[in-house]
């Protein structure tokens, strides 16, 4: 999610770095929002982010919803942190199941709107709530999403830059989306500028402090 190294943590030490029951609802909270504006992204009709291009792509050639795909694909992305020797964390496993429930519970309450103004509010209030949701997720400290964990899996066991490495997963799904049928649009350029400093600008306002912790370093993508 959004470009940024979640703690390094071990799994079982993440559920025992204390505030526990404030850290869950606050991971929880964060992986409804971060579906619910995918899916106010995908209803603005402007342009999505990589992963959600491939994601829309793969739904128009498969019987399963947006929502389902996104679960799939993280489930399968899941499967790749083996051979990289990743851990997944409890947020890990939450946020292969919640993101796609919210998004199609998004999917089913918001309509396309006819205006080209109110489309462009939405895009960019859905980056921006995307944003917000991601610096919940991040700041909870309970795992980093399976699409995070596949490129920070790959810098760690490959040593090469986190740009290069998370650049090419990105036009990889890019490029397959669209092929797919998957909508690009200034969507998906605004979503590239603007979701790292938002991630940036909530992180801080966000992270649950641990036992014995400092604030997590961040890296925009």
């Amino acid at each position: 999610m959004a470009g940024y190294h979640p703690t390094t943590l071990g799994s079982l030490e993440q559920l025992r770095a204390g505030r526990l029951p404030r850290r869950l609802v606050q991971l929880v909270a964060g992986l409804v929002l971060y579906g619910f504006t995918m899916a106010v992204m995908v209803r603005a009709d402007l342009g999505l982010d990589p992963w959600d291009v491939f994601h829309q792509g793969a739904a128009l050639h498969l019987p399963l919803t947006f929502g389902q795909v996104v679960i799939v694909v993280g489930a399968l992305v899941l499967l790749l942190w083996i051979p990289l020797r990743q851990v997944p964390g409890l947020g890990t496993v939450l946020n292969v199941i919640i993101v796609g429930l919210a998004a199609d519970a998004g999917l089913a309450v918001v309509e396309r709107p006819d205006e080209l103004w109110l489309r462009v509010v939405m895009m960019v209030g859905s980056v921006i709530g995307n944003g917000l949701a991601g610096a919940l997720y991040i700041g909870a400290h309970l795992g980093p999403g399976p699409r995070d964990g596949l490129w920070l899996g790959l810098v760690r066991r490959t040593g090469h830059s986190v740009r290069i490495l998370r650049t090419a997963i990105e036009v990889t799904v890019l490029v397959v989306g669209f092929i797919l049928g998957g909508t690009v649009g200034v969507g998906t350029v605004f979503y590239a500028v603007a979701i790292g400093p938002t991630v940036q600008f909530f992180l801080p306002l966000t992270h649950a402090r641990l036992r014995d912790s400092t604030p997590p370093a961040s890296e925009c993508g």
